[in-house]
């Protein structure tokens, strides 16, 4: 048990998580290496909003900029 992988997850601390990593994963089962964790292949739900987009975000800087020019 000593000599297992560890897990390489971030606890929220900033440490490293100690907890042994599932055979064959790089983490624990309490950060996603357990059996069936994570998404489906072929996901539908995972699809970006887009409101953080490298364009979005530039035209709210455009929009913040022109506020500020007409106080």
């Amino acid at each position: 048990m000593l000599a297992s992988p560890r897990c390489g997850a971030r606890i929220r601390s900033g440490g490293a998580c100690r907890s042994p990593a599932v055979r064959g994963k790089k983490h624990c089962r309490m950060h996603g290496g357990a059996p069936g964790s994570g998404a489906p292949k072929g996901n539908q739900n995972a699809c970006k909003h887009g409101r953080f987009t490298r364009d979005a975000v530039a035209l709210l800087g455009e929009v913040r900029r022109l506020l500020q020019e007409m106080k």
